[in-house]
């Protein structure tokens, strides 16, 4: 009769590291790499984030996107709902393939976000080379994070009323997180502010207000 060595490298069974990942990342060259690493992958339609290990919640996007992002606000939303996880990231891949200060964003502006990203959002940010970087990062993350098997279940975040007002404030150009917590403190909601005079919006976030103001009195 044959005994198994239950110590033995070739018949212990060692439990494969799951990671959450969004569905619509099902074609990325990000999960393949993954995959060929070994790990577990789990799809699910996740309302925030792309890579979920444990408590870590990962946002991923190429340069490109994240530039276009920038531009239409569309990041904004989405930075409110990252940094709801207790450890929240954001990925910028792509510095193999493309320069982060050419394009429609001057470089300077483009500086100045990533700043208000680590300063007034406090989501760390990490560049990376290309795909194979990024799963290499994510590779290494879920090792350290290996005691905590679980990973946490994806819930639907739900903002604060106020977080909500400082989502549509920051919809308009040049309104980022300070000046829209400005508006917010003195005028207290969002039907004070849309009815406020041009000198009163002047008197809290200075020049911005004259743009603000042909906004939110223009009319089709």
């Amino acid at each position: 009769m044959t005994f198994l060595n239950p110590f033995s490298k070739k018949t212990k069974r060692e439990e494969k590291k799951k990671i959450i990942i969004d569905h619509r990342e099902k074609n990325s060259l990000v999960v393949s790499e993954l995959i060929g690493l070994g790990f577990s992958i789990e799809y699910k339609q996740l309302p925030v984030a792309d890579y979920i290990i444990g408590d870590v919640a990962i946002e991923r996007k190429t340069l490109a996107d994240f530039k276009s992002s920038i531009i239409n606000k569309r990041i904004m939303r989405q930075l409110l709902e990252l940094k709801q996880y207790p450890q929240p990231i954001l990925i910028l891949e792509g510095l193999e393939e493309e320069d982060p200060y050419s394009g429609l964003i001057h470089e300077n502006a483009f500086r100045g976000f990533l700043l208000s990203i680590l300063t007034e959002y406090k989501i760390p940010i990490i560049f990376t080379l290309n795909a194979k970087d990024t799963a290499l990062y994510i590779s290494v993350l879920a090792k350290k994070k290996q005691k905590s098997s679980e990973a946490i279940r994806a819930t639907k975040i739900t903002l604060t009323p106020e977080e909500q007002i400082q989502f549509v404030l920051e919809g308009f150009p040049y309104i980022g997180p300070k000046t829209a917590e400005k508006l917010i403190k003195h005028f207290k909601s969002l039907n004070n502010i849309f009815n406020a005079s041009e000198e009163e919006l002047k008197g809290v976030i200075g020049k911005k207000s004259e743009l603000i103001f042909k906004l939110i009195n223009l009319k089709f």
